[in-house]
């Protein structure tokens, strides 16, 4: 078997609709004079050309790991379902959201209207977390770790309800000896991002692939290439954040960027290829940054 999986997230795509005053109480005052301070970090040119080279590599399959969205107006909702499709068909992207899509309460149920076509599990209509999309001898396993939150905090949650139905479905799909991918936005590991931007239970999430592993998990919010390890049943299952899709200052690492994975079947389980493309450093041009295994 082999597979390409397309790594993407935090595109936060751009220009903001102008809000109504009254949507502008609370957090959402905050986010929206960051975002008047930060726009220009976040290129649309640049995404669409990241969108057009990911295509272009025309993966099996897409995750995008969330954080379309700004400060969770419902005038982006639309904006972002639409640019969801630019990516391909529901059936050939899977998406998680992140906390800017979730930035206030009201904004978590559109996310599960909006994007039930590209975070619904196989055979069903609705989304519910974590969902299940097995693409030939890979599962993906999509988790929520987006929660409204107090202005100024950026933090995740996975929840004991959702933890518990990971663990069954990490389970079930390791029985079957599928490659089983995990999807999440916030870094899922303690120390994978700074105070007030992490993932409150990223101790339960360690212990959960510790019990019943995995072969890959993937995540975005850094914005920036992260690889790290968690320790899981018998053997280390690597964990990569992916930059941006639409950031064009800063280190390379922080430049706008996509990976590739090629998964193979080996001896001792699946092997891993990735490739790092983005915006080449000292060039705008897209080109492969690096390589490595998994």
């Amino acid at each position: 078997m082999s597979f390409l999986l397309a790594h993407l997230s935090d595109p936060h795509i751009g220009p903001l609709p102008k809000p109504r005053l009254r949507e502008l109480i609370g957090k959402r005052l905050t986010g929206y004079i960051n975002w008047r301070r930060r726009s220009n970090i976040h290129s649309m040119d640049v995404l669409s050309r990241i969108v057009a080279d990911m295509r272009a590599q025309k993966p099996d399959h897409v995750a995008m790991t969330g954080d379309i969205l700004n400060i969770g107006l419902p005038t982006e909702f639309p904006l972002a379902r639409a640019w969801m499709r630019t990516l391909g068909r529901p059936e050939e992207v899977s998406f998680v959201p992140g906390n800017h899509d979730a930035y206030v309460r009201s904004a978590l149920p559109r996310i599960l209207e909006t994007f039930a076509p590209w975070s619904a599990s196989d055979g069903e209509a609705h989304t519910r977390f974590p969902w299940l999309r097995v693409r030939g001898e890979v599962a993906l396993i999509g988790v929520s770790s987006a929660i409204a939150t107090a202005p100024f905090l950026a933090s995740g949650e996975v929840g004991r309800a959702q933890s518990a139905a990971l663990e069954a479905l990490l389970a079930e799909t390791g029985a079957r000896g599928l490659m089983r991918v995990v999807m999440i936005h916030h870094p899922p590991w303690r120390g994978g991002a700074s105070p007030g931007r992490g993932l409150r239970d990223a101790r339960a999430f360690e212990a959960i692939i510790a019990r019943q592993g995995a072969e890959l998990i993937l995540h975005g919010h850094n914005h920036r290439l992260l690889r790290h390890h968690i320790a899981g049943e018998g053997r280390r299952v690597p964990v990569i954040g992916v930059a941006s899709a639409s950031a064009v200052p800063g280190t390379p690492r922080h430049r706008a960027a996509y990976h590739l994975y090629a998964i193979e079947r080996a001896a001792n389980g699946w092997r891993i290829e990735a490739r790092v493309r983005g915006i080449l450093p000292g060039s705008d041009a897209i080109g492969d940054i690096e390589t490595f295994e998994a």
